[in-house]
């Protein structure tokens, strides 16, 4: 799954064109490289995004392309 979308799905980003902009201004890293909208996640990968001066690290527990918002947050786990 692509990581824009991952991050809409999962919620971590609410809208899908605030988690492309975030990763085209470099903010968002996977396993400590700068990711691209279009790069694909895995299970396993670690997720850093940088919001203001406070950054967010999850480590992605499942992929799913829909999921309701009640379970959204089990796929990943804040570290």
């Amino acid at each position: 799954m692509r990581l824009d979308k991952y991050l809409k799905v999962s919620r971590i980003i609410k809208r899908r064109t605030v988690a492309n902009e975030a990763c085209d201004a470099g903010r968002v890293t996977i396993n400590g490289k700068v990711a691209k909208a279009g790069t694909e996640v895995k299970v396993g990968d670690i997720i850093e995004i940088a919001f203001g001066d406070k950054p967010v690290k999850a480590e992605i527990l499942n992929v799913a392309e829909v999921i309701r918002k009640d379970d959204a947050k089990e796929l990943f786990r804040y570290l």
